[in-house]
């Protein structure tokens, strides 16, 4: 006799990762959890002056939810009833302080990442942690730090969501990268031979990154990452638009943006 799978539970850990208006006191969230991945709620009077859920509704702070399904009559348009959930109640679960300029536009990088990359109802529970664990350096005064930080987290995620191939492996002969060579890491290719190009990837890197995947440990994985920063910069954006399908990111756009006013 077949076994039904087991229901998520009531309460469970979030974050915020956007807003929309739904009505003059209302609001559709897309939250992000551990045991159900990104899912949408309906927090019914949250834009109220007194409503206890406007200061707990906030990006980057990891809140405790206490969710329930809503009547059809309440889903907002173009969703279905097994796409939203009612948002019954929030608590703040601790955490870090509120991210602040630069800082702010990385926050909200990843959480377009996830958006764009993750489908709805699908748990990621190794990618949930990770993104709590970046979010905490993101605040950090070393842009060392924090680009290590980023990095690990495309990285995981790719990984996550199944379109990084293994790095330890050139993609199109599946012979082992050798740790001497040199390579580069292709949108349509996978791993190459460098032949001399730009933005080459030693061996060495590519095994530790793979092994450090493998492991699990996020901590390995940005310190994998750590000699060749700017390499894997240039090459996992254009890994991660080709799979977007989207040349330029909005939250990449807004930042440029304001870079160009501030010069």
């Amino acid at each position: 006799m077949a076994t039904r799978p087991a229901r998520p539970p009531a309460t469970q850990v979030a974050y915020v990762l956007h807003r929309y208006d739904w009505s003059e006191s209302s609001l559709i969230l897309d939250l992000f959890t551990r045991e159900q991945g990104r899912i949408a709620v309906v927090a019914k009077g949250a834009k109220r002056p007194y409503s206890q859920l406007r200061p707990v509704l906030l990006p980057f702070q990891r809140i405790q939810v206490t969710l329930g399904k809503p009547p059809r009559a309440t889903e907002p348009s173009g969703e279905s009833a097994s796409d939203v959930q009612t948002l019954r109640g929030a608590e703040w679960a601790g955490g870090h302080s509120m991210l602040t300029g630069a800082a702010l536009f990385s926050g909200f990088y990843l959480n377009e990442l996830l958006m764009k990359l993750l489908a709805r109802g699908d748990a990621h529970p190794v990618l949930f942690d990770a993104y709590a664990a970046t979010l905490a350096l993101l605040a950090s005064t070393d842009d060392g730090a924090v680009q290590t930080a980023l990095r690990a987290f495309e990285l995981a995620l790719l990984q996550q969501v199944g379109v990084l191939p293994d790095l330890s492996r050139v993609t199109m002969t599946q012979d082992e990268v050798d740790p001497a060579g040199r390579y580069l890491l292709l949108p349509e290719q996978g791993v190459v031979t460098a032949r001399g190009r730009e933005n080459e990837l030693a061996g060495q890197t590519l095994i530790g990154l793979q092994a450090a995947l493998q492991h699990g440990s996020l901590a390995a994985l940005q310190q994998a990452c750590g000699p060749a920063l700017q390499e894997l910069k240039l090459l996992l954006r254009a890994l991660l638009h080709y799979h977007l399908g989207s040349p330029v990111l909005r939250t990449r756009q807004v930042m440029l943006d304001v870079q160009a006013l501030e010069r």
